[in-house]
């Protein structure tokens, strides 16, 4: 069983995103989109996180 699948750890590590949901597919999709994208043609070597602002805490 993935840990996430138990819903008492689901719902504490939803909770403590600053965002207060899990992402939706599409948001994480359009990252990806992005940066295969001509407008990203100069970005390299980074990270680009799409994690409801939990890096930020």
């Amino acid at each position: 069983m993935h840990l996430l699948e138990d819903p008492r750890v689901a719902a504490l590590v939803q909770n403590g995103t600053p965002m207060g949901r899990w992402a939706e597919s599409q948001e994480v999709a359009d990252a990806v989109l992005y940066l295969a994208s001509e407008e990203a043609g100069y970005i390299t070597g980074t990270l680009l996180r799409v994690d409801g602002g939990m890096r930020s805490k």
